[in-house]
This record gives C-alpha cells, structure tokens and sequence, in this order.
C-alpha cells in the first residue's frame, strides 16, 4: 500500500492551531476512505507531545518566522504510521517537512534531541493507538476562549468533535501524567518516543 496515498496534504481538513481536531479528522479520511482502514489505523498512533511546563519546541513548522522554523507550541499532536517492515512515517500538517515525513528525518530535522534543551524544554510524548483516538477524543474547544470569552483563533466551521458520553476531555490527551492511561495510551520521553518508532537500522 502506497501510505502517502492515504490521505495527501492538499485533501485535508485543516483549522489553525487546532491540531488535535486535524489529527482526528485525518485519522477520520483514512477510516472513510480506505476499505482496509481497520489494519491502517491498528499500527498507527496519535502523538500528542507536551510537558508540565506546556513548553515544547517543534522545529520546521510553517508557523514559525525563524530560518530552522522553531516554535515553542503548549502543545503539539501528530500522526504516526508503522507499516510492517518499513519505515515509520509522519503525517505532521504544520511541518514544512514533507508530508507525510520518512520518521527518521521528523525525529532529526523536527524534533531533535532532549540533550542540548533545558530541562523545561524536554518533551513528553503520549502515544494513542489512532483507532481508540477516534473513539474516545472530544473537545468542546473551551481551551481556545480567551477570558472575555472570544476565540483566540477561529475554530473549525464544523461541529465539536464529541462522543456519546462525553463532550470535553482533551485535557486528558495534553496531560503527560504517566499515571493517566486515556485511550489506552502510553507516555514516554523523547528517547523512549525514539525508539519506539525508529526502524533498528535507523536507531
């Protein structure tokens, strides 16, 4: 299966700063689209990528204006596809890398090394299977309202993701508490993150 052909950048729904609905509704179109989607989505993973101090720094993102493309986002979602015996790939809809990104080259050229940050630059990293993401996210966007209760940037023109039992719980997926297993999601450090996803040759 040709997995860029899965969901190209240009057919994507996209909102600004709204990454975790991107990511949800990218998973969504390889669901709809794909008649063998159920094995797509088994060995791929949503990545939601924070720290306790909300500080992380992303490299090659569109939305910065330095040279290296460095942005320090609160938080930061993306997704990652691991074919049986290739290469994982990286499907990131803020990078100015390629879309989707061989994961090798993310890891290298986007997120970097914990080893020359400060400590409250290292990221953490909460790993979704993507088929209990689709299931289980819902946001009612209220972390997007400024205090006087306008939007810090315009959200989707389409109705919040939602579950039958369940309006608002992203909290939850931005949370790096080890302890907090939502979604049956694991949370790791940029080494673990690493090597969880880097082919043995890469690693």
């Amino acid at each position: 299966m040709d997995f860029c052909q899965l969901a190209p950048n240009d057919s994507c729904i996209y909102t600004k700063c709204y990454c975790e609905e991107n990511v949800w509704k990218l998973c969504d179109t390889i669901r709809q689209r794909q008649s063998n989607a159920g094995g797509v989505l088994e060995y791929s993973s949503v990545v939601f990528i924070s720290n306790d101090q909300r500080t992380i720094p992303f490299w090659r993102q569109k939305a910065s204006r330095q040279s290296d493309g460095l942005v320090v986002w609160d938080y930061h979602v993306i997704l990652v596809c691991k074919p049986p015996g290739e290469e994982s790939l990286v499907y990131d809809l803020d990078t100015t890398l390629s879309f989707p990104s061989q994961f090798s080259v993310f890891a290298e050229d986007a997120i970097h090394s914990d080893l020359n940050l400060k400590p409250a630059y290292h990221r953490l990293f909460r790993v979704v299977p993507a088929a209990g993401f689709l299931q289980t996210f819902a946001s009612d966007r209220s972390h997007m309202r400024k205090k006087d209760g306008g939007w810090m940037y315009p959200p989707p023109e389409y109705e919040p993701i939602r579950t039958e039992g369940c309006v608002d719980n992203i909290q939850q997926f931005i949370s790096m508490n080890r302890q907090n297993s939502i979604a049956s999601s694991i949370v790791c450090d940029t080494a673990g993150f690493f090597q969880l996803f880097m082919s043995k040759e890469k690693a």
